[in-house]
C-alpha cells in the first residue's frame, strides 16, 4: 500500500476513537477512501488493523501502572483521589457530546457494507485468509465499539450503514435510542459474524484476534445483559420498567424474564467453548515469593504471565499488546512498579476476602487465621492465604528489581505510603504487583516498558461460566465444578469450594465486599463465593467496576456510606520508630506518620481507626470524607449535553431532541444527578 493511501486511511479509521465525537459532525470516510481500496485483501488488512487502538493498553504517556489501575475507584483498589461517582452531585453531565460517539461504528460499517460487496462480487484480490481475518476483525471492533457504550449508557442507537452527511432529518431521526437488550442482541450477532470469518489461530499469533477471543467477548456481554436484567428488574434502568425513558413501541414482545434466560444460556454456551479447552491447561503456578530468580530466571509462570514481554508462550493469554522499544511503542508501568505504589493500592476489603488454604474464610472457626498477625505487618497478614494475594501484592521484603546486572535485588520500601504525590504514593500500604517485571533496564526511566498489555485471558471464561450457570440455574453444574476447582487449584486453595460455601458469614464479608449485595439485600453464600472467586481471580484488570454495576451491588451505600480502609498501621511494626520495620523513605530515614486533618498530614487519625483510612487523612476539598455513597442514577453515566443539541428536532428547543438522558440525570452541562428520582 503506498503512503499516500495509508495516510487517508489512517485518517479515516481515527476520525471517531474520541468519546467526545458524534456522527452528526464526522467526515464521510467514502469521501477519502478510493473506490477501488476495497478490492485488494492487504487493504483490508490494513484498515481493520488499526482498530486493535480501541482494545485496554498501557498509556504510552500516562505515569501509572498501566492497565494494573483499571479497578482504582472500587472496593478493590483506592487511588489517590476518590472517584466523583461516589459523591452524588459531584459527577455530574459534561458539556460536550460525552458517552455518545458514533466515529468508529461509522468507519467500520463502510468497510463492512463495501468490502461485504466486493466479496460476495469475487472482486477482492490477494489471500483469502487475510481477507477472512479483516472481515472478522471488522465485525468483532464494530461489536466492541457497541459494547463500550452500551456497558456505559445501555440503550443506544443501532447504525448498521453509511449515513448520508447532508440529510439532517434522516441523521436525527437514526439518533433514537433502542432498548438496551436489543442493542446487547445485536452485538451478539455482530461476534457471531466475528467468530464465522475468524481463524482458531490468528496469523499474528496471541497479538492477533481469533475465534476465542469473540467467544469470550460474546460471553461477557450476554452475562453483562442477563445479570443487569435479573438485578434491576421492575426500575427505570430496564426497558419496559417504571419510569424507563425508552420508546415503547421498540419493545416488540419483550418479555423480560425471558430475556435473562436467553442472554445467561447464551453466556453458559460462548464461555464452555473457550472454557473447556483451558480448564486443565491454565498457566502453571509455582506459589514462589517471587515470580523470577536472579538472572531473570522465570520461577512461576502464572507471576511472569502479567509481567512478559512477550506473551506468545501463555496459552490462557488470548489477546495481548506487544511492545517494542526500537519501534517507540513503551510504557512507564516499570518505572512505576519498580520505583513506587503507582498511586494507588488495593484495599482492606480486597485482602480480607482472599481465604485461607483449607478453604475457609479468615473469621471462620479453625481457619488457623489470627487477627495479631496484621501488628506484624503485610506478609504476616497474609501467611497460609490464597496463593494470589501473596504473590500479586507486595509483601515487606519483596524484590522489586534484580538490579543492572540482573543479579542483584534491590527491595520494596514501605514508605511510599506516606510520600504524599499523587502518582506515587501507595495509598493503601497494599501495592500492587501484578504487573511487575524484574528487569531493571526496564524501569530504569521512564518510557522503557516492554510489558504487554492483556487484553483477554481465558480464565475468564471459566469464571463467567460458572456465575451464568448458577445464576440460571440456582446451582452449580457438572462443567462448573470442575472449572472452579480448577481455578482454586491454581490458587492453591482447598479444591472443595463448598468448605467455603458453609463456612461463609455474610455479615462479615458484607463489611469489606459490596458483591455481597444485590438491591441492598445478601446474596445466598454460594452465589457470594461465585462472586468472591472471580474478585480474587481478576483483581487489577479492570472489571470490578461493571460487575458491581450489573449485580445492582450499590444500593446499600445510598444510607450506608462506605469507608474504604487499607492496611492496619497504628500499634503495628510500622509505626513504631524502634522497630526494624518502622517505615523508611526511599533513602532509608525513618519516616514518622502526622496526623493533620488541614491537608498536612499523611496519615489517618488513630481515633478515626487503625487502618489506614486514605480519604481521611485531609478533610480539605474532600468530598468523600464521611465515606462513598452512591445515588442509583450512577449505575449508568449521563449523555452530554451537546448530543443533545446536535439532535434536537426544532432548532433552538432541547426538549424536542429525539435522544433521552438516562433515569436520574439532568439534560444541563454541569449539573449532578436529581435527588429523589423515583426508579420504581
Amino acid at each position: 500500500m503506498n503512503k499516500y493511501i495509508m495516510g487517508l486511511l489512517l485518517g479515516a479509521s481515527f476520525a471517531g476513537l474520541t468519546a467526545c465525537n458524534d456522527f452528526l459532525s464526522e467526515e464521510p470516510v467514502d469521501k477519502i477512501i478510493p473506490e477501488n481500496f476495497f478490492t485488494d485483501a492487504e487493504n483490508l488488512k490494513a484498515y481493520t488493523l488499526n482498530f486493535y487502538t480501541v482494545l485496554p493498553n498501557h498509556s504510552m504517556s500516562a505515569y501509572s501502572l498501566g492497565t494494573f489501575t483499571s479497578d482504582n475507584g472500587t472496593d478493590n483498589v483506592a487511588a489517590y483521589t476518590a472517584s466523583s461517582r461516589w459523591a452524588p452531585g459531584e459527577w455530574r453531565v459534561g458539556t460536550g457530546t460525552d458517552n455518545w460517539g458514533f466515529g468508529n461504528i461509522r468507519s467500520l460499517n463502510f468497510f463492512i457494507q463495501n468490502a461485504t460487496e466486493k466479496l460476495e462480487n469475487k472482486q477482492i484480490t490477494g489471500d483469502p485468509n487475510t481477507t477472512s481475518q479483516a472481515m472478522g476483525e471488522a465485525y468483532f471492533f464494530r461489536a466492541y465499539e457497541y459494547y463500550r457504550y452500551y456497558v456505559s449508557v445501555g440503550d443506544y442507537p443501532i447504525i448498521d450503514e453509511v449515513l448520508p452527511e447532508s440529510d439532517r432529518d434522516l441523521l436525527i431521526e437514526k439518533s433514537k435510542r433502542y432498548p438496551r437488550n436489543q442493542v446487547a442482541r445485536h452485538i451478539l450477532d455482530d461476534l457471531t459474524a466475528a467468530i464465522n470469518y475468524l481463524p482458531e489461530t490468528s496469523p499474528y499469533g496471541n497479538n492477533g484476534l481469533n475465534k476465542d477471543c469473540a467467544r469470550l467477548l460474546r460471553s461477557r456481554v450476554a452475562l453483562f445483559e442477563g445479570t443487569w436484567l435479573k438485578y434491576h428488574k421492575g426500575t427505570a434502568l430496564v426497558p419496559g420498567g417504571p419510569n424507563w425513558p425508552g420508546d415503547a413501541s421498540l419493545l416488540g414482545s419483550f418479555d423480560i424474564d425471558s430475556e435473562i434466560n436467553y442472554f445467561l444460556g447464551e453466556a453458559m454456551t460462548d464461555s464452555k467453548a473457550v472454557a473447556d479447552k483451558f480448564a486443565s491447561n491454565l498457566t502453571r503456578n509455582t506459589d514462589t515469593d517471587e515470580g523470577m530468580a536472579p538472572g531473570l530466571e522465570e520461577i512461576n509462570p502464572y507471576y511472569c504471565m502479567f509481567c512478559a514481554i512477550d506473551m506468545n508462550g501463555f496459552d490462557e493469554v488470548l489477546l495481548y499488546k506487544r511492545y517494542n522499544f526500537s519501534l517507540g511503542q513503551v510504557s512507564q508501568i516499570q518505572n512505576q512498579f519498580q520505583g513506587n505504589g503507582g498511586g494507588c493500592g488495593y484495599t482492606r476489603g480486597l485482602v480480607q476476602s482472599y481465604v485461607m488454604r483449607n478453604g475457609l474464610p479468615i473469621y471462620a472457626a479453625g481457619s488457623g487465621y489470627d487477627p495479631a498477625w496484621e501488628n506484624d505487618g503485610i506478609s504476616a497478614t497474609i501467611k497460609d492465604r490464597d496463593s494470589r494475594i501473596k504473590i500479586f501484592m507486595k509483601g515487606d521484603n519483596s524484590i522489586i528489581s534484580y538490579g543492572v546486572d540482573g543479579v542483584t535485588p534491590a527491595y520494596w520500601r514501605m514508605g511510599w505510603l506516606l510520600d504524599g504525590i499523587e502518582s506515587t504514593s501507595s495509598v493503601t500500604g497494599f501495592a500492587i504487583k501484578k504487573g511487575q517485571g524484574y528487569d531493571f533496564n526496564q524501569g530504569s526511566a521512564n518510557l522503557r516498558s516492554e510489558t504487554g498489555a492483556i487484553v483477554f485471558r481465558a480464565v475468564e471464561a471459566l469464571l463467567n461460566y460458572i456465575e451464568a450457570s448458577v445464576e440460571r440455574n440456582g446451582s452449580v453444574d457438572g462443567t462448573a465444578d470442575v472449572y472452579w476447582r480448577a481455578i482454586r487449584n491454581r490458587a492453591k486453595v482447598d479444591t472443595d469450594y463448598m468448605i467455603t460455601v458453609n463456612a461463609t458469614n455474610m455479615a462479615e464479608e458484607a463489611k469489606g465486599d459490596w458483591g455481597a449485595y444485590s438491591n441492598n439485600q445478601f446474596v445466598s453464600p454460594l452465589l457470594y463465593n461465585v462472586r468472591r472467586e472471580r474478585r480474587n481471580e481478576l483483581v487489577a484488570e479492570g472489571f470490578r467496576l461493571n460487575d458491581l454495576r450489573r449485580w445492582a451491588a450499590l444500593d446499600q451505600l445510598i444510607d450506608n456510606p462506605y469507608q474504604i480502609e487499607g492496611m492496619k498501621y497504628w500499634g503495628t511494626v510500622y509505626a513504631d520508630l524502634e522497630s526494624d520495620m518502622c517505615l523508611t523513605s526511599y533513602s532509608g530515614t525513618k519516616m514518622e506518620a502526622t496526623v493533620a486533618t488541614d491537608g498536612t498530614g499523611n496519615m489517618s487519625s488513630p481515633t478515626l481507626s487503625a487502618y489506614v483510612r486514605p480519604y481521611q487523612i485531609s478533610q480539605e476539598n474532600n468530598y468523600v470524607w464521611n465515606g462513598y455513597t452512591f445515588n442509583k442514577a450512577h449505575y449508568l453515566s449521563p449523555i452530554g449535553h451537546e448530543a443533545f443539541v446536535n439532535a434536537e428536532a426544532v432548532d433552538g428547543d432541547i426538549s424536542t431532541t429525539v435522544i433521552y438522558q438516562n433515569p436520574g440525570w439532568p439534560i444541563d452541562g454541569g449539573q449532578g444527578c436529581i435527588s429523589g428520582f423515583n426508579f420504581r
